[in-house]
């Protein structure tokens, strides 16, 4: 659907995107996840035509679209912003793009009375002026207007960063949903990890202008491909050279010249532990109650580790008990050192 293949961005001496290749499926949910300033929005706005690559094609169902203008793309684009004309109706925000291709004005109220049905917009909010919606009604005005021309591809640049929280699962949950219904082809960009984790078909995470990872949300989050992804996804225990050597004295065989990782969830404490699990001693330090789940800190002799235990209804352990946890060997992420760290 979506090809970048070698895309290279500069401005001035500086290199945002280097050598990115990527290729977005026909319907897929596609996310391109990253810190600020990593290079994500810049891919974004490379496949949108706001900006020219300084090397590399964009490809859009085997074309080449590189230098082809923003208009003629084709392409449905939400900014964070929204960047909606307040003092419109929202009837006359989402028809702009009709009236500009020069519809008739039957066509273009049909289109957008229908758009309008499918996005949830009452005939009473498409009389107002847009400025009188709440948050979450203005996003969906936004996604109306992308929508109606009826485009290959839609874009979207973090259009849930300016909702409170309650509002922003809420309207991730319908974002997916109507993506779903409409089976549009979808670029979006976020900082949020989770909202990557619970919207993705498949993110690339992007660092310093590179692209570190692709795949399932499932294969970023439990078989992260670098450090950096490891990292950034999520919380996570990274064990000491003290815990490494203990683990190889108990029968792994991890290199101790290697940074060695396991995330919250993979750790359990007082359950009986499975077939080669490793075990050891420890004391709570710290418990958080968070209703669905228990965040642990335990202090053992040769580190501190989190661990995120099910609340499955039972006392929780307190401060100063004695605990001991189990995890497999086989759920350990393991990379060797940078460069830069080895030199």
């Amino acid at each position: 659907m979506i090809k970048l293949n070698d895309i290279v961005v500069k401005f001035g001496d500086f290199t945002a995107l280097k050598k990115i290749n990527v290729h977005v499926k026909e319907g897929e949910f596609f996310t391109f996840l990253g810190p600020s300033g990593c290079g994500k929005t810049t891919t974004l706005r490379t496949i949108t035509g706001f900006i020219e690559p300084f090397s590399g094609s964009v490809m859009m169902k085997g074309n080449d679209i590189t230098n082809v203008p923003i208009e003629k793309r084709n392409i449905g684009i939400v900014f964070q912003s929204y960047a909606l004309f307040p003092t419109m109706t929202v009837y006359d925000n989402i028809a702009f793009g009709l009236k500009i291709k020069k519809l008739k004005k039957e066509e273009i109220k049909e289109k957008v009375t229908e758009i309008a049905r499918k996005v949830d917009l009452s005939d009473e909010q498409l009389a107002k002026a847009v400025s009188q919606l709440s948050g979450g009604q203005q996003q969906r005005v936004a996604i109306a207007r992308a929508l109606v021309t009826n485009p290959s591809i839609i874009c979207l640049d973090e259009p849930l960063s300016n909702l409170d929280a309650k509002l922003r699962v809420q309207l991730r949950n319908e974002l997916k949903k109507m993506q779903k219904d409409f089976g549009i082809t979808s670029i979006y960009v976020t900082h949020d990890q989770e909202e990557a984790l619970t919207l993705s078909d498949r993110i690339a995470v992007f660092n310093k202008g590179n692209i570190e990872q692709i795949g399932t949300p499932n294969e970023i989050y439990n078989h992260s491909a670098t450090e950096f992804v490891c990292n950034f996804i999520g919380d996570i225990n990274r064990f000491s050279d003290e815990m490494v050597a203990a683990l190889n004295k108990a029968g792994t065989k991890l290199d101790p010249t290697f940074h060695h990782y396991i995330r919250l969830e993979r750790i359990h404490v007082n359950s009986k532990p499975e077939e080669n699990a490793v075990t050891f001693d420890g004391i709570v330090e710290s418990m958080e109650y968070y209703g669905l789940y228990i965040k642990y800190t335990i202090k053992l002799a040769e580190q501190t580790v989190k661990v995120i235990e099910k609340n499955d209804g039972s006392t929780p352990y307190n401060v100063g008990d004695k605990v001991t946890i189990s995890f497999m060997p086989a759920n350990i992420m393991s990379y060797p050192p940078k460069a830069e760290e080895e030199a």
